[in-house]
């Protein structure tokens, strides 16, 4: 699984992506803008994408019912090293 580098605000990724797509649609970007714009779009995507990865994997942590003892893993582990 991949691990984020950093939080994102998931909300605020997701505020940023419907704009780049309405510039995209409208029509009124350079090829060069576009590509740009496209590529950032890609990478919104895959932080969004991983983050609510993350955050299924914790609920599905959070709900598993073994031994009825509920643990938790330090998702960010990693970036704390």
């Amino acid at each position: 699984m991949a691990t984020r580098k950093r939080g994102i605000n998931f909300e605020q990724s997701l505020k940023q992506l419907e704009t780049l797509v309405e510039s995209l649609e409208t029509g009124n970007l350079n090829l060069d803008e576009s590509l740009k714009s496209f590529e950032k779009g890609i990478k919104i995507t895959r932080d969004c994408q991983s983050a609510l990865s993350d955050a299924e994997q914790r609920v599905r942590i959070l709900t598993s019912d073994s031994d009825s003892n509920v643990q938790t893993a330090d998702f960010f582990a990693e970036e704390k090293e």
